[in-house]
């Protein structure tokens, strides 16, 4: 259903996202990510490296490394994913917002709600 690939949206060394190999109907659960979670109180490390843009909230008092494909979705303002962070399951839930094309790029809202248009952390940096 999805697969890692070279995206136009980023650079850097890496430059991948996500894709749809075949068409997803909106509302379809795409991915389920495990997590790792630790205590905020760790994040001080953590922003020591290159996983600091990459991580998620979880919860009040967490941060998350999410695996899987789940911290490849790259961001956009006007996302065909969201995700639900699935506590007991301890996984991230991504799920079609609309209807997806195969071969589209899966994109997420990296502010979580889908129309939040805050801006992003790392662009307020610069």
């Amino acid at each position: 259903m999805i697969e890692v690939k070279t995206s136009p949206l980023s650079d850097g060394e890496f430059n991948r996202g996500v894709f749809a190999t075949r068409a997803i109907k909106k509302g379809e659960l795409i991915h389920e990510a495990p997590v790792i979670p630790y205590p905020n109180r760790e994040h001080i490390l953590i922003e020591q490296t290159i996983l600091e843009d990459y991580v998620f909230e979880y919860g009040k008092n967490h941060t998350a490394v999410v695996l899987g494909y789940g911290m490849l979705f790259n961001h956009s303002y006007k996302p065909n994913c969201t995700y639900d962070i699935n506590f007991p399951n301890h996984t991230f839930d991504f799920y079609a917002y609309s209807d997806i094309k195969a071969g589209e790029e899966l994109l997420i809202n990296y502010n979580g709600d889908v129309d939040n248009n805050d801006p992003l952390w790392f662009n307020m940096e610069n």
